[in-house]
């Protein structure tokens, strides 16, 4: 018994040994552990400091770069002088500010802010005469050599301008490459002023004006019969404004595509505003493949799409009405007579107006009497120049003079070219009347 109770013992011993070994291991092991999670902690925290102050160090030269440029005098972004107080204009009795219209309240400008300083430029006052005088080529060379020299979006405007009117849709679309690299804006569409018909004289005189409101449904019968073809002939000239549509139903599109089909079909001068946006108004509505909408508001989106001269906008949308009806689209065909315009002012979107003519240059007795019946016969004169491609040096001195004569009216030029706004405001015409070029 003695001799197994020996090897009992010392196989005891030989397991606590054992135990007490692979406990000293496992500590070893747990510490070698904690060893290295506290030097990746440490590690990591330092590669945060460093990369926070790298970021400081950037703030900092960017910082001392930004007060660099800005604060150069001779940029045109400098600071400029505080504004006087205007308090003293404030003491005043403010109730006539009630009586007037909320786009006198918002303040609407005839001129962006960045494009004023231009306006008094040697070259913008130079070539507005040499373009009223009929020297568009040179005119051309003189604001394509401007444009690459500064930064006034003026110059560029009356080139966008003056290549549209002279075709050049080649040296239009180079143009809009540089502008859109130099402002990092969107380029204007290419969108050349309607040239009259040889074969029916340019309309001259009030232009009835359909302006849309609200919904565009069944409601609007009334005002679409002014479109009808039957009064006027061939040559009435007409006025669509949809700046105030908010939303439109199949019925509103139907009769509305029917009216502006009869426009076209008599040959009727048209110009429409707010084309564009009624025309992604009725977008919003359809969804491929479905039919609830009926043919009207597919086929009055293509009308639309057409009369801007947006062909692969026209092509796309013909596909999606191909693949919903299963029919043929129509095909595309570049318009005719017609002029479009921004969207409007309540105010001036409300009156009818009267037309300039594509180019008013020479006598211009004939067109200013028609200006004065027309004075007779509205409080607010609202002249639309969207046709109005050139008006020479001796029309428009007669047309200003014509207009002073008519004591304190409110007198507006809208959509003017900024070839035509220059020369007139070179002539004194942004003392008396309010000049409005179409926007870019």
């Amino acid at each position: 018994m003695g001799l197994f109770s020996l090897f009992k013992k010392n196989k005891a011993d030989d397991d606590a040994a054992d135990t007490e070994a692979g406990a000293e291991d496992d500590a070893g092991a747990r510490l070698a552990a904690h060893r290295e999670l506290e030097r990746q902690r440490v590690q990591q925290e330092l590669q945060r400091d460093i990369a926070r102050a790298t970021a400081m160090k950037i703030d900092a030269i960017e910082a001392a770069m930004a007060a660099d440029i800005f604060d150069d005098e001779d940029m045109p972004w400098a600071s400029r002088p505080a504004r006087a107080p205007r308090a003293a204009a404030l003491d005043g009795n403010t109730l006539p500010l009630l009586e007037a219209g909320t786009t006198e309240l918002l303040g609407e400008l005839d001129t962006p802010a960045e494009a004023a300083a231009a306006e008094t430029a040697p070259v913008v006052e130079e070539v507005a005469l040499l373009y009223a005088n009929g020297q568009a080529e040179l005119a051309a060379e003189l604001l394509a050599a401007a444009a690459r020299d500064q930064r006034d979006r003026t110059v560029w405007w009356m080139l966008f301008d003056l290549y549209q009117i002279l075709g050049r849709q080649e040296a239009f679309d180079s143009l809009s490459i540089d502008y859109a690299s130099t402002f990092e804006t969107s380029p204007p569409p290419w969108n050349p002023p309607a040239a009259p018909d040889n074969a029916v004289p340019p309309p001259a005189g009030v232009v009835p004006t359909v302006a849309l409101h609200g919904m565009l449904d069944a409601g609007c019968a009334a005002q679409l019969a002014r479109l009808s073809p039957a009064p006027a002939g061939p040559a009435g000239s007409l006025r669509l404004d949809c700046s105030r549509v908010r939303g439109v139903t199949p019925e509103g599109c139907a009769l509305l595509l029917a009216a502006l089909r009869a426009v076209q079909a008599a040959q009727r001068e048209l110009t429409v505003a707010g084309a564009a946006e009624l025309a992604r108004q009725v977008g919003a509505i359809l969804a491929i493949g479905r039919r609830d909408e009926g043919e009207a508001p597919w086929l009055l989106r293509l009308e639309l799409l057409r009369l801007q001269n947006r062909e692969k906008d026209f092509e796309e949308s013909s596909m999606d009405y191909c693949v919903t009806f299963e029919v043929s689209p129509p095909p595309f065909t570049p318009p005719q007579r017609v002029a479009l315009a921004p969207g409007q002012p309540l105010a001036a979107a409300a009156a009818d107006r009267f037309v300039l003519p594509y180019v008013l240059e020479g006598d211009a007795s004939a067109v200013i009497e028609a200006m004065l019946v027309y004075a007779e016969q509205y409080p607010a004169l609202v002249f639309d120049c969207a046709r109005l491609a050139r008006i020479d040096y001796g029309a428009a001195q007669q047309l200003l003079g014509a207009l002073q004569g008519l004591g304190e009216r409110r007198i507006e030029f809208r959509d003017l070219n900024h070839l035509a706004a220059a020369l007139l405001r070179l002539l004194g015409a942004g003392a008396s009347v309010r000049l409005f070029p179409h926007r870019y």
